[in-house]
Parts: structure tokens; sequence; C-alpha cells
């Protein structure tokens, strides 16, 4: 099963890191669309991933349209203004979970052009928004939940004690 993040031109070194080590926990692709609002020598970037910037698989791309000219499969926007939510949908195999800038979103025109695809994730309604590390969380480990964790460990082991 292959799960794909797309991050959209994110701004915040720190929310990136986060999602490239959510991605690595959990064998996830990610995909950069630039321009990125940072460099990827950033030491937030890295001290957000910790070590495993080595377990990733990633891809850059420099715009929006160069991403969808390479990659095919079925897309889902998440997005504050979508009107499906995230949990109503069943995913299929080699989705792409896109998510936009966290001072923006995703370009209007993109989610016009695909309304049954945006999905939200919901919140209370005078509230902006989520963390962009945090809904990526979210989205990731509703997928992998559907498709039973694959490849993930089932259990963990103390240090000094064991577990009855």
């Amino acid at each position: 099963m292959n799960l794909n993040i797309v991050l959209v031109e994110p701004q915040i070194p720190q929310n990136t890191g986060n999602i490239s080590r959510t991605c690595a926990v959990t064998g996830t692709r990610l995909h950069l669309v630039r321009p990125l609002g940072f460099e990827v020598t950033d030491k937030n970037l890295k001290r957000a991933g910790l070590d495993y910037w080595n377990e990733l698989d990633i891809t850059y791309y420099d715009s929006l349209e160069d991403f969808f000219s390479q990659n095919s499969g079925n897309f889902y926007y998440f997005t504050t203004k979508g009107k499906n939510t995230y949990s109503d949908v069943k995913f299929p195999d080699n989705c792409y979970l896109v998510f936009g800038r966290e001072d923006a979103g995703l370009p209007e025109p993109l989610l016009v052009k695909n309304p049954e695809s945006c999905l939200r994730i919901p919140m209370r309604p005078r509230l902006r928004s989520l963390n962009l590390s945090n809904s990526v969380a979210i989205a990731v480990y509703e997928v992998l939940r559907q498709w039973d964790f694959p490849d993930l460990a089932a259990e963990g082991k103390l240090t000094q004690y064991a577990l009855e």
C-alpha cells in the first residue's frame, strides 16, 4: 500500500520537519511543491525531523503543475473549505493527500475544480484551522487505520520491564 503526502508551498520549517517525521515512521511518501518558505538545510526543519530525514522517500517539484504532470492517482485536497469530512472517505491504495500553505491553504481554482475531493477535518467554526503538521498526522493515521496499519509495529517494548 502506498500513501502520499503532498505539501504545496509549505512556509514553516518546523511543520515540514514534523510532517517528515510522521512520513518516515509510517512509510509515507512525501512530495514538496516549491516554492518553499525555507531551505531544506534549515536547522529547524532538521531538528523537527530528528534523525529520520534519511528514512524519507521525498520528491521535490518546481510547481503544482510539475507535480500533477508527474503523478496520477486519487487526489484528496484537505481544506477548511471542504464540504466532505475526511473520515467519510474510503481511501484507496496510492492516494495523495494534498495540503496547502499554512497561511493561505490550497489555491481556490484547484478546489473549485475538485469539490467532491475536498475534505475537511471538523473543528469549531469560529477558529481558523489546525496546525498543518497536526492535520497531516490526523489524515495519515485515518488512512493507515482503514488499511489496518500495514507494515507498522503492533506493539512496543519497555526498556526495563515487561508488560503482561
